[in-house]
């Protein structure tokens, strides 16, 4: 996933589908995305594979990434797909935009949660997540991710590219380069987004499924 100091939207965009609420109660819908381990990456040129080169760079501060449809009802949230498509993510430790700021060269996986109003008093972009029985998190292994400042391999910025919408200005620069690399494997997409659907237990920890990715 790549990161710039300026920002970069997430691609492919988060996507979720959420049932269970209490169509009464007002929820917010908050993203944040945590390190996987304590590991520095680096890839692996000549057998394309991603290796561990170092302990983890110091933690960056937290931030969270508050759905701008919250706050909404219940009802409101399960009659829609909540996309996370406008959040940006950033190398910029001192970023004043409210963007999720990552290590680059390490590995991410974004949650999601549901927060119930009643427990939101210490929701903040800038702190981290409250925990409660009022709070909800859902991730999906499917959408760990590597984050970078450049793509690392050929395959992955072409399919990237062909898929991003953001992405037009690189897609008619590179179209002679393209027609020269016949033989370079582009799996088939249905979606420039990766799906899920969660399901909210006011009694349990909730469920969730990853519906497809990249």
């Amino acid at each position: 996933m790549i990161i710039t100091k300026a920002g970069r939207r997430m691609f492919p965009a988060m996507r979720v589908k959420i049932t269970g609420l209490d169509p009464h109660q007002q929820y917010y819908i908050a993203m944040d995305i945590v390190p996987v381990d304590n590991k520095r990456y680096r890839y692996v040129y000549h057998s394309s594979k991603w290796m561990v080169a170092g302990n983890a760079d110091s933690p960056v501060p937290p931030r969270v990434y508050i759905h701008p449809d919250s706050l909404a009802s219940g009802d409101t949230w399960m009659r829609q797909v909540v996309s996370f498509d406008k959040l940006k993510l950033t190398n910029n430790e001192l970023d004043d935009q409210g963007h999720i700021i990552l290590h680059s060269m390490h590995k991410y996986q974004p949650r999601v949660h549901v927060i119930r109003k009643d427990f939101s008093s210490d929701l903040s972009p800038t702190k981290p997540v409250p925990v409660g029985d009022g709070v909800k998190t859902f991730n999906f292994p499917e959408t760990v991710f590597t984050t970078v400042t450049a793509y690392q391999n050929q395959q992955i910025t072409r399919l990237k590219i062909d898929r991003n919408p953001f992405a037009k200005g690189f897609r008619d620069s590179g179209r002679n380069r393209a027609k020269m690399n016949h033989s370079i494997y582009m799996p088939s997409l249905s979606t420039s987004t990766l799906e899920g659907w969660i399901n909210v237990d006011p009694l349990g920890a909730g469920t969730g499924a990853l519906v497809f990715s990249l």
